[in-house]
């Protein structure tokens, strides 16, 4: 009898085992956060590669990107209200991709808002494939339940969560960075932003046929107006007043290199011997993003 109760423990256990391990870093006042792999995702970072994080506003929690499964979802905001004491009343979605909007499905199934930048809905409508890889890589198990859903509340420059304790803006600051959808999430009062996909560190960014170099940079110039004391990108572990400054100096590297190739008629296929990238070699993915980054980006140029 032992043996079978032992056994059926064991069995329930396993059955209700956590899929994701977090490892909250507190970033400032009321503010937690957990930094996923700087990998593409893969079956061994279970496609955790967004940065998440939740606030604390007073009466109750905002999180912020809700993560690449129902299952991600579920479990982050177990540990946040176990870890705060808190209940999540919102959450925010940064952009459209797969890793960051996929998890809002299971907050939508407890009705609780889903906040992002109307450009969303356009995102979502013209990039399909962008939410097909997660259920290559997710057991069935681990993507039960994770469905796309379209975010419940729009907004076009700035909205306000407001809390008992502290107010969360979230601010359209440009038309286009990486993606049409790009938004920041501003604390004013302890100066924690979260730049979203606007900043990248540890690892190199991906410049799409989407992206807008000028908006890109747009958006970093109006990130260093706020004068903000901590910079969380979307990817990467780095924090501080200046974490933007990498992405910063490698658009600008990209943009004069891949700028004077074209003017001086440089061919597509030899643009990688003009490209002078190295001060960011000890970035993930550096190499191949290189070749990548440049050619969307010249054709973009022979567009204009």
């Amino acid at each position: 009898m032992k043996k079978i109760i032992l056994i059926a423990a064991i069995v329930f256990s396993f059955l209700n085992a956590n899929i994701y391990n977090f490892d909250f870093k507190k970033v400032a006042d009321g503010i937690e956060c957990v930094i996923g792999d700087f990998n593409p995702p893969t079956k061994e970072n279970k496609g955790f590669v967004n940065n998440s994080c939740f606030i604390d506003v007073g009466d109750g929690l905002v999180v912020v990107d809700p993560g690449p499964s129902f299952n991600f979802a579920k479990e982050f905001a177990a540990a946040a209200e176990k870890l705060s004491g808190k209940k999540v009343k919102a959450v925010v979605v940064t952009n459209y991709h797969d890793d960051r909007l996929l998890g809002a499905s299971y907050y939508a199934s407890k009705n609780i808002p889903v906040i992002a930048h109307k450009n969303i809905i356009e995102d979502i409508k013209k990039n399909p494939q962008k939410f097909e890889r997660m259920k290559h890589i997710l057991t069935k198990e681990e993507f039960k339940g994770t469905k796309v859903v379209t975010p419940n509340t729009l907004f076009e420059k700035e909205y306000d969560i407001n809390g008992t304790k502290r107010v969360v803006k979230l601010l359209k600051l440009s038309y286009v960075s990486e993606e049409k959808s790009d938004i920041v999430v501003w604390v004013p009062d302890n100066g924690f932003l979260f730049a979203g996909n606007i900043v990248f560190n540890n690892r190199a960014l991906n410049y799409t046929k989407n992206s807008n170099m000028k908006g890109w940079l747009e958006a970093i110039e109006k990130i260093k107006a706020l004068k903000p004391k901590i910079v969380l990108g979307g990817h990467g572990s780095i924090m501080g007043a200046d974490a933007y400054k990498t992405t910063e100096e490698y658009l600008k590297a990209l943009q004069s290199q891949v700028k004077k190739a074209y003017d001086n008629d440089v061919d597509l296929i030899d643009l990688p011997k003009h490209l002078h990238l190295e001060k960011f070699k000890d970035l993930k993915h550096v190499k191949e993003l290189n070749r990548h980054n440049a050619t969307d980006y010249y054709n973009q140029l022979d567009w204009q």
